[in-house]
């Protein structure tokens, strides 16, 4: 009995296989003919598309996901390492920039020291100037042993910006011309005018104008503006000659002659990197 039964699974198999083959075969014999599938071909094509694309939905959006994510890592890389090369090329630049600052400060104090040819000069850097006392005192990195002196006067860009006040080994400390001390900018200077010269004494700083302020004048001249004021070297504390600045105002007495003079710095102390200290007249021999 259980041989029956599996001769009649076999050939049951048989014949649903030959079913197939023929449906099959006519099938693509009418599609050969028609050229186009048959309504069940189709129905089975179009099933087994929706199948297949519902499978292959969840593949295809992982494998997206996957790809977006990894561009997105690597735009971030890329971005980074792009605002790393601007970041260096930007310090590059600003480096550069101050190395043409100095270059220019260096310049100019070379051209102070080849006009200053009758005097003793020791050139100096700016070691420290606190926001504090900006307007006031900086450090220098020369002292006592390099022959600084109290009451050393100190040139930077062609010009006198103030003197020495304290002394160490290797450093000094330089009180400003706009310094708020009142006396530290008694300088006694010399105004050179188209009738003759005057003398007067740098006593006072106007810090809003950025003028210096020159007082106890002698003498009987007019001053106008553009006249030329330098140290007188009078009193012994600075040598003669040293530019300070220009005249650009003058307040008068009824009488016409000046009383108080106004003066435009020849030297920038907003920004000092190096500076020279005048340490004595060279004696000329014959």
């Amino acid at each position: 009995m259980k041989k029956f039964n599996s001769n009649k699974n076999i050939i049951i198999a048989l014949i649903v296989v030959i079913v197939v083959v023929a449906v099959l075969s006519l099938t693509i014999a009418k599609r050969a003919s028609q050229n186009k599938t048959n309504f069940l071909q189709s129905a089975v094509n179009d099933s087994v598309a929706l199948v297949d694309k519902i499978l292959m939905a969840p593949v295809h959006l992982v494998t997206d996901t996957a790809t977006r994510v990894s561009e997105l890592f690597q735009t971030y890389e890329e971005n980074q390492q792009l605002k790393a090369k601007i970041d260096a090329y930007d310090q590059l630049l600003q480096k550069e920039k101050n190395n043409e600052r100095e270059i220019e400060q260096l310049k100019s104090e070379l051209e102070l020291n080849a006009t200053l040819t009758s005097y003793e000069k020791q050139v100096a850097n700016v070691i420290s100037r606190s926001p504090d006392t900006w307007q006031d005192l900086l450090v220098i990195d020369k002292g006592s042993k390099n022959g600084i002196e109290v009451n050393m006067a100190v040139m930077a860009k062609k010009g006198l910006i103030g003197r020495v006040i304290e002394v160490n080994q290797y450093t000094s400390k330089v009180e400003l011309l706009s310094s708020k001390n009142e006396t530290s900018n008694h300088f006694p200077v010399r105004i050179s005018t188209k009738s003759g010269e005057i003398f007067g004494i740098l006593k006072d700083y106007d810090q809003k104008q950025d003028l210096l302020i020159v007082e106890d004048l002698t003498g009987a001249s007019n001053v106008d503006n553009g006249d030329v004021v330098q140290t007188s070297g009078l009193g012994g504390n600075s040598p003669a000659d040293l530019m300070v600045g220009k005249v650009v105002n003058a307040k008068t007495d009824s009488f016409g002659l000046a009383k108080q003079l106004y003066v435009k710095p020849a030297a920038d102390a907003t920004d000092l990197s190096v500076v020279t200290v005048i340490k004595r007249s060279v004696e000329v021999t014959e």
